[in-house]
């Protein structure tokens, strides 16, 4: 499938996957549920759930790394940036080397094009904060907070799914 078929799903997973509220409850019920089956999966992530101005919840399970918090915060960061998700920037940005363009002035320390970072979007409010997933493939931490949050909001997560990667 071609990128520009994934950047029209994660258009619309952005577009429904919408909070009537989002807060410390919600942050709580959709962190605990990524990590129950990171758990049950062994995933090696971490998970950092969080609004524009402050952490909400924050796990780090067995097999995750130093480097994987650092990761998860530049994406946050790109998501507080940019406003969507960082997987649909990778697609849309098409830089092998996960920096921004020079003339975009976004320091490489702080800014990252990589897969797993996803906005928490209020209805009637806009974006308000980030759900973000950092040790699996990219496209894996951004598939696994899209089916977490359809399981949250009640919809269908194969009709929002990007399509199996075949690279």
């Amino acid at each position: 499938m071609a990128a520009s078929d994934d950047i029209q799903t994660i258009k619309r997973q952005e577009a429904e996957l919408v909070f009537d509220r989002f807060d410390e409850a919600v942050a709580f019920a959709l962190g605990t549920a990524i990590r129950e089956r990171a758990l049950k999966e062994n995933l090696p992530i971490v998970v950092d759930i969080r609004t524009f101005d402050r952490p909400l919840f924050y796990a780090a399970m067995p097999g995750s790394n130093a480097s994987n918090p650092d990761w998860a915060r530049r994406k946050i960061n790109v998501v507080k940036r940019f406003l969507k998700s960082t997987y649909r920037m990778v697609l849309e940005q098409q830089r092998p080397d996960r920096t921004f363009k020079p003339g975009e002035g976004l320091d490489v320390s702080d800014y990252v094009l990589a897969g797993g970072g996803f906005p928490a979007t209020v209805r009637n409010a806009g974006v308000v904060g980030v759900i973000a997933v950092s040790g699996l493939p990219e496209r894996d931490d951004h598939g696994l907070v899209v089916e977490a949050l359809c399981a949250h909001l009640g919809k269908d997560a194969g009709a929002l799914a990007l399509p199996a990667n075949d690279a």
